[in-house]
């Protein structure tokens, strides 16, 4: 499996970031966001996951984001700690970590609490929204669709919000129009690297891991220091399972953004600053 990651900054760091990007996301979308990392002395670290961005992807239609067992997305966090963090040396590590990177994250630190020495975790994807279909028919639907294999269809509803030509007032992870219109414009001149949603096929093997992270005793044998944020506006993660999952991790911080939409990272400016100051709050308090 070939996989596209990036290094920003010292080759021999003081200090390193590892960025871990969510569903349909590539790494030029986090520039902003390494620079400001590198202004506070982090070496970046980043990486496309599997399906998406510049890495390989696994199905012929590549707007399709699609796995089948989140042990795959595992394997590809493994190589790259292994590949690219590893050879910059001792030096102290954290991982910022959005939505499905989140996710991911917390499936590592279950196993290896000390692969980081803390971590801020954005709108975890710990249970997600179903639109206008309740929890349980998306359930009992996906389960249907996966019955003899991992289905490659998309889920319904998402092939038609090509990101291409999504206009803002659609959208439903940003209040901010012109780092949605950045975006927007890279994928215009990268179309190949738009991703419209998911497939059955992955929600099927999401659905499989949200349940292992909710399992009793999982979250209470993550020790690794977390600050967790909501977004109090999330209309693709339900904030308050975020909420009531961090009060279940034994060492974890819970902040609340009444204002922001999913994706922080990429929201207004008053919203962003009240994320670093947050951010950078804890890492003085983790690292000094």
């Amino acid at each position: 499996m070939r996989l596209r990651a990036a290094i920003w900054g010292e080759a021999a760091p003081a200090r390193v970031c590892v960025v871990l990007t969510g569903l349909t996301e590539w790494l030029e979308k986090y520039e902003e966001v390494a620079g400001e990392l590198l202004v506070r002395g982090f070496t970046v670290v980043s990486f496309d996951w599997r399906g998406q961005g510049q890495s390989a992807r696994l199905l012929e239609d590549s707007r399709k984001a699609h796995v089948t067992d989140f042990a795959e997305f595992d394997a590809d966090l493994a190589a790259f700690l292994e590949q690219i963090v590893k050879p910059l040396g001792g030096a102290p590590r954290i991982a910022l970590a959005h939505s499905m990177g989140a996710h991911i994250l917390l499936r590592r630190l279950h196993d290896r609490p000390n692969d980081v020495a803390a971590a801020v975790l954005c709108a975890p994807m710990l249970r997600v929204h179903t639109g206008e279909y309740p929890m349980w028919f998306t359930r009992v639907l996906t389960a249907l669709f996966n019955f003899h294999v991992p289905s490659e269809s998309f889920v319904w509803g998402t092939e038609e919000r090509d990101p291409l030509t999504l206009p803002f007032s659609e959208n439903r992870v940003t209040s901010d129009p012109a780092r949605y219109e950045r975006s927007q414009k890279f994928l215009v001149q990268h179309p190949e690297m738009r991703i419209a949603g998911p497939t059955f096929g992955w929600l099927g093997a999401a659905f499989k891991s949200m349940d292992a992270l909710h399992a009793p005793g999982f979250p209470e044998a993550i020790t690794t220091p977390l600050l967790i944020i909501g977004a109090r506006k999330d209309q693709i993660v339900d904030v308050e399972a975020v909420h009531d999952y961090a009060q279940r991790l034994p060492n974890a911080r819970y902040v609340e953004f009444p204002g922001a939409e999913h994706e922080i990272l990429m929201e207004i400016d008053p919203i962003r600053a009240q994320f670093w100051a947050a951010f950078d709050a804890f890492v003085e308090e983790q690292l000094g």
